[in-house]
């Protein structure tokens, strides 16, 4: 395990993706080297198969695509889990192609100082993460987690890639296996993580959203999934959900009764995603109207653990794992 039973896990959201462009072997070796006990690879696959780590596999806003005229004509529009996408997409070029590309912060608007990296790093494979993982395991004597999201699984099943079960094959290679393993594997979709159930005894989680549907049950709610049916039916095939703060905290920032209910269940609780700048706060942790500006960190992540979650995600890995050590929530 990468922490101590029943102790809450701190999981790089994207790496240290506050501090750094997201989705980098630089901000994930910046994750680790703060103290992150998971480190967070989106993936998506390429022309030629190979797993990648993108927030999306659209990459018009995340790498420098747009500056290279050799791919200008690639520039296409496609329709991804319902919604409509101008843009350049992974699954158009292959692993040698990507190459070509330097990645950049994504959001620059309130992150202006990560633009300082735009264009030092490459785009990662799942395999250079793993890579980095180990090396930084012998470096450090700790244990240091995966904790992988398929993006759009069941758009890219539509095109041919199975990313679920891609994933498992190449973890299984790598030694990962059984559910003392050190990996979650997580997924707004549902019928991915059944499959992945009869496959593999790694962990999963099944990702769920303040709003809307997965896209591959869209008759059910994320609300109705959170029921008590529904929680007992997650359950089946998943070993946690990665819930929405919204969903964890009610009124005043108190617990919504969603922690408990899915702890009923035997469901792990996560929550997403614990970001310091006003334009993700609260308004009642908002310090001014500058979206830019720094809010209340410390009392949301002490709300959140108030709540009982077993984990959560941030992009700010570093103070996270301090104010864990502190138990200091003040802002």
């Amino acid at each position: 395990m990468a922490q101590e039973d029943n102790a809450m896990i701190v999981i790089a959201h994207r790496g240290a993706s506050g501090d750094r462009p997201e989705h980098t072997l630089a901000a994930y070796e910046l994750a680790i080297d703060q103290g992150a006990d998971f480190i967070e690879p989106d993936l998506v696959a390429t022309k030629d198969g190979v797993l990648v780590a993108r927030h999306e596999n659209e990459i018009s806003g995340t790498t420098d695509i747009g500056e290279h005229p050799e791919f200008a004509a690639r520039l296409t529009t496609r329709v991804i889990d319902g919604e409509e996408l101008t843009g350049w997409f992974t699954e158009d070029f292959t692993l040698a192609e990507l190459r070509t590309l330097r990645a950049r912060e994504r959001l620059p608007e309130l992150r202006p100082d990560n633009t300082a990296y735009d264009g030092l790093y490459q785009v990662p494979t799942l395999a250079e993460i793993i890579a980095l993982v180990r090396a930084k395991e012998a470096e450090t004597g700790r244990t240091i987690g995966l904790y992988p999201e398929i993006k759009h699984p069941t758009y890219f099943a539509s095109i041919g890639h199975d990313l679920g079960a891609m994933l498992v094959r190449e973890l299984h290679a790598a030694g990962y296996g059984g559910a003392d393993a050190p990996v979650f594997i997580q997924s707004f979709d549902v019928e991915p993580l059944v499959r992945l159930n009869r496959i593999t005894q790694l962990r999963l989680v099944q990702l769920v959203s303040a709003s809307g549907s997965p896209v591959d049950t869209p008759d059910v709610s994320y609300g109705e999934m959170l029921l008590p049916q529904g929680l007992e039916n997650i359950a089946r095939y998943a070993d946690g959900i990665g819930a929405d703060i919204r969903l964890v905290l009610g009124d005043g920032g108190r617990s919504s009764g969603l922690v408990e209910a899915a702890h009923a269940q035997g469901l792990l609780v996560h929550a997403w995603t614990l970001r310091r700048e006003n334009a993700f706060m609260p308004d009642a942790l908002k310090t001014n109207d500058n979206p830019r500006g720094l809010g209340g960190l410390p009392p949301l992540m002490g709300m959140l653990v108030a709540a009982g979650v077993d984990g959560i995600f941030t992009d700010h890995p570093g103070a996270a794992v301090t104010l864990r050590a502190s138990g200091n929530y003040e802002p």
